[in-house]
């Protein structure tokens, strides 16, 4: 029996793409959505609670902050749903003021896809020695990512070309042994920042200076928990064959696709952004009752932001390499490429003095004449885990402030999810492979019941009926001109950390 989605009566809907939501505030605030992508209540009350800081900034202008800061408009993307004070699937352009819980702590979090030369026949033979390789190379201490002081530090400040600027190191193993030429030149319109160049990476000298000389830790080139994961998809169909000639794309071609962002660092620059707004809270003024709090001097806050956004991208670029890594280890060589590194988790103050927020989407901006960029920006849709996932290109829309979708968005909370049906979750991992620090297959582990226990209720929070259908939220980002599809890809298998 079909689900029947009964819209939110607080939503106004203006054609069979958007809809409205009035409030107290007069913020203009649009959700880009078709009938048939389910829109839940508790998301659409957060949303009414994140507006409540219209009003702080009003209290704010009153009390002698200067120039009047203000919510100018608010669009909501197909895969909006309840988040932790804030939606994910909200994108908030400010004036004036800046506001970090509108991003998050995983600051940067985004998606890499590459393709590569082998096609999906070549690999689907060797999945059982692959998920081995890829368990020892992200879990067991095979990714062997060694940086120097100089490297860290470089990262943390300009991204990848600081990472890369002294190139490969000498006799590299792990992770480093994958990277080409190709992927330290010529990165600019494959990345939608290849960095966020800062004076100073003070604020982690912890991570940079430690165990001197070459060192290795636990923190890059790791996935991250929750959603965040590293697949091996195939093309399973082609929609715009141009485009996807142009991306490197053909049916069968095995692509990677990488979902993680900036983990302890983008917690640290968090607490950095509620510090100094705390700090700066003008005497006589009541603390917001939502817990945002805006910046309106943002200096410190956006060095530490920029750290680990830099952070979040050398991340990707490391996991990528692993994938790589493993896939060379039993099919030979990989000829990947990057296709695009996008962020949906970030902010960009413009000289204007507006502030455009992303949380949970991505940017969706259309063609320009860049080489990389004739068919727009590609915008990065992945699936729940199982589900396929969605490359498209990004048409500019203005209406959506050049955003789109960062995924399919969750149906159920995770809590919920958690206490989902054994005999689903048995079905689901007898069609798919997912590889998890714990071999669920080893007979040791088998005789520790606590432990699958935990491991099943972790994998049952990201199942697929956790998470909406795919194409009804592609179709919404279609039929309002954000994006159109390139190419469909199906996996083969899923990393989960």
């Amino acid at each position: 029996m079909p689900l029947v989605h009964r819209p939110d009566p607080r939503l106004v809907r203006l054609d069979d793409n958007w809809l409205s939501l009035p409030n107290p505030y007069d913020v203009p605030v649009e959700i880009c959505a078709g009938p048939d992508v389910p829109l839940e209540t508790a998301a659409v009350d957060e949303l009414l609670t994140v507006l409540e800081t219209a009003g702080t900034l009003r209290a704010l202008t009153t009390a002698g902050a200067g120039t009047a800061p203000r919510i100018e408009r608010v669009v909501c993307t197909p895969d909006f749903h309840k988040g932790a004070g804030i939606p994910i699937g909200t994108v908030i352009q400010t004036a004036g003021a800046l506001l970090p819980q509108a991003v998050g702590n995983d600051i940067n979090c985004g998606m890499r896809v590459e393709a590569t030369a082998l096609t999906v026949d070549r690999v689907r033979p060797h999945l059982d020695a692959l998920e081995r390789r890829l368990r020892h190379l992200f879990f067991e201490g095979g990714r062997r990512i060694g940086l120097t002081a100089g490297q860290r530090a470089g990262l943390l400040r300009y991204g990848l070309p600081g990472l890369l600027g002294d190139g490969v190191p000498d006799s590299p193993g792990g992770a480093w042994a994958q990277v080409r030429p190709d992927d330290t030149t010529g990165l600019d319109g494959r990345l939608h920042a290849t960095g966020f160049p800062v004076a100073s990476a003070a604020g982690f000298e912890d991570w940079i200076s430690s165990g001197g000389g070459v060192s290795y830790d636990s923190i890059i080139g790791s996935v991250g928990g929750g959603n965040h994961f590293a697949e091996l998809q195939y093309v399973s169909a082609v929609h715009d064959g141009a485009a996807a000639h142009a991306w490197g794309l053909a049916p069968g071609r095995v692509v990677l696709m990488v979902h993680s962002g900036s983990l302890s660092l983008g917690h640290q620059a968090g607490a950095i952004g509620r510090d100094a707004a705390r700090a700066a809270w003008p005497r006589g003024v009541p603390m917001p009752r939502n817990g945002i709090l805006p910046l309106l001097d943002p200096a410190r806050y956006l060095t530490a932001f920029a750290n680990a956004a830099n952070f979040a991208i050398g991340n990707r670029f490391f996991l990528a390499m692993m994938l790589r890594a493993g896939l060379a280890d039993v099919a030979g060589e990989v000829g990947a490429r990057l296709i695009y590194d996008a962020p949906h988790n970030l902010l960009r103050p413009a000289a204007d003095g507006t502030v455009l927020h992303r949380k949970g989407a991505t940017p969706a901006g259309g063609p320009t004449g860049d080489p990389d960029r004739l068919w727009g920006e590609p915008v990065i849709v992945p699936g729940s885990m199982g589900a396929p996932s969605y490359l498209l290109r990004g048409l500019g829309e203005p209406r959506a402030l050049g955003s789109a979708a960062h995924g399919a968005g969750r149906r159920v909370p995770r809590g919920a999810a958690a206490r989902g049906s054994d005999a689903d979750l048995d079905a689901f991992l007898r069609d798919f492979r997912v590889v998890t620090p714990l071999d669920h297959r080893d007979p040791a582990v088998l005789a520790r019941r606590d432990i699958i226990d935990a491991w099943r209720r972790d994998l049952k929070q990201e199942a697929p009926w956790a998470y909406k259908d795919v194409a009804p939220v592609v179709d919404s980002l279609r039929g309002a001109g954000v994006a159109s599809p390139v190419v469909e890809l199906r996996p083969l298998l899923t990393v989960k950390g």
